[in-house]
């Protein structure tokens, strides 16, 4: 650990990008809640605030002030994009980083295709940004957050980490994923020092057991599950189901959906893969269930849980869609002791408590 100003040792931290977002603030949520595993680690966070909401007058984004709130715990807070090499190095300097875990991009499938080159600045260029201010201040062990749209058009099911990656991608966000997976796999075959973990993450759903944090995406959701989610609480009309002529059970998009907190967790157990002797290199996990629920089914599910009617309008489909994906899990449970615990059920009540106990997403009015 390297001193501070006084010449005492600084408290060893890990540091979150993007950690005021949807998945990363509930991993920092999930880091606090087992601090006793991790007694001896600030959290650091750095957030440019394009997907958070902070209140006026307020010094840290909503979610992360509600962690505290309910965790007791201090996060420390920095509004820095992750191209600026500066604001990072600057953030180096105040704390004594061991690990990165990096959520820190722009992450919807629809987008990136009517904005690649945004997404390729903030994916990829600020990524080499990022590894670049790690490189200089010693940094070298990294959780990725990446994706299942890494293995483009499925060419089997289930799809493992064996699955071949880069071929037919439909979308310039999963492209950008791939491409930083490869600029990782280079730099930890040119440096033994590096330690990456890639979690594929599959579909991210739910909210916080506590309905206080969950995801609240600006503007028109791009996800199913906030989509159904703000037409149940009545922010929407309608929800759009993009197809339904696919080669599936009632031919709408399937998919793998996690928990929100099964994910987190998942986070957590790859921070601990770093303290195991020989461990090193690059290494790639899926993070899922392992079970695939079509469009109509996650609808269903969600009336269930709610007991509120979804209306929804057949539309053509969307760009950069597939028909279905679900995962292979069996290495996350090998490498990370880890599996997802949490059901559909679980999935539709915790997202339905977090949007009717705030309709208006993180916004108070």
């Amino acid at each position: 650990m390297k001193p501070d100003e006084n010449g005492d040792e600084m408290t060893r931290s890990i540091l979150v990008t993007g950690g005021a977002g949807y998945v990363g603030s509930h991993t920092v949520a999930a880091l606090l809640q087992r601090q006793q595993e991790h007694q001896d680690f600030d959290i650091v966070v750095v957030d440019d605030l394009t997907n958070a909401v902070r209140e006026p007058g307020q010094k840290k984004p909503e979610a992360l002030r509600i962690i505290e709130e309910l965790t007791k715990k201090t996060i420390h807070f920095y509004e820095v994009d992750i191209r600026d090499a500066a604001g990072l190095s600057r953030i180096f300097e105040s704390h004594s980083i061991e690990c990165v875990i990096h959520f820190a991009a722009l992450k919807a499938v629809g987008e990136s295709v009517q904005k690649p080159l945004e997404y390729y600045q903030a994916n990829i260029s600020g990524t080499c940004t990022l590894f670049d201010v790690m490189r200089k201040y010693g940094v070298y062990k990294l959780v990725y957050s990446s994706s299942c749209t890494v293995y483009g058009e499925p060419e089997y099911l289930p799809l493992n980490e064996g699955h071949p990656t880069g071929k037919g991608l439909t979308s310039p966000y999963g492209k950008s994923k791939y491409f930083c997976e490869e600029i990782m796999k280079d730099i930890c075959r040119s440096d033994t020092k590096w330690m990456i973990i890639s979690l594929r993450y599959f579909n991210p759903v739910g909210a916080h057991r506590s309905g206080r944090i969950g995801e609240d995406p600006a503007g028109i959701p791009n996800n199913l599950m906030p989509f159904i989610a703000q037409v149940a609480v009545g922010r929407l009309n309608e929800l759009q189901v993009f197809g339904n002529d696919y080669n599936t059970v009632d031919g709408t998009g399937v998919r793998d959906y996690i928990h929100v907190e099964d994910l987190a967790e998942g986070h957590v157990k790859a921070v601990k893969l770093f303290s195991q002797p020989g461990f090193s290199g690059f290494h790639a996990v899926n993070l899922g269930t392992g079970t695939g629920y079509s469009v109509l089914q996650m609808i269903a599910a969600f009336e269930a849980a709610s007991g509120r009617k979804i209306p929804y309008k057949i539309v053509a489909r969307r760009a950069g869609d597939i028909a279905a994906n679900y995962a292979d899990v069996s290495l996350s449970h090998r490498l990370l002791g880890w599996r997802a615990t949490r059901t559909l059920d679980d999935m539709c009540r915790d997202t339905w408590r977090w949007q009717s106990n705030n309709p208006n997403g993180f916004k108070r009015s």
